[in-house]
């Protein structure tokens, strides 16, 4: 078997465990390993293909790793429009009865929702203080 096909069945193992692990150690081997495969297939000797991949890999996770660590460290995503809504607390304006149809909130930081409760036999009165569970099309859905 040609060296080069190694290097490549190496890179592609190193590859999907990379897909599995997920911590970008086994990346820069498997990119060394590819870049090995090239050379190999090139012409040039096992030696000259071990020393390629040796250093590919040195520079690849000595340069990239370190990027891919701060990017894994970034804080989630700001939750936008109305996935924000969803834990905050909001004031009774009008009374919340699901099997009447009735019920408004005042979100704190001002917007007015329609709101029913979230547990379906809740009744509560205007002037109480609840917790937005979950937003379901134009209306809040709310609990104590």
């Amino acid at each position: 078997m040609d060296v080069w096909v190694i290097w490549l069945v190496a890179a592609c193992i190193l590859g999907v465990g990379e897909m599995h692990q997920g911590g970008f150690y086994l990346a820069p081997f498997a990119a060394g390993a590819a870049l090995a495969a090239v050379a190999s297939l090139t012409g040039v000797g096992a030696l000259l293909s071990a020393i390629v991949f040796v250093a590919a890999s040195a520079f690849v996770f000595t340069t990239l790793r370190p990027v891919a660590q701060r990017h894994r460290r970034l804080p989630p995503s700001i939750r936008t429009g109305a996935a924000a809504l969803v834990g905050r607390p909001a004031l009774v304006l009008e009374r919340i009865a699901n099997d009447e149809g009735v019920g408004c909130v005042k979100i704190d930081g001002g917007e007015v929702w329609t709101a029913r409760s979230y547990d379906e036999h809740e009744v509560i009165d205007a002037g109480e203080r609840v917790e937005v569970v979950e937003i379901r099309g134009a209306t809040a859905l709310v609990m104590h």
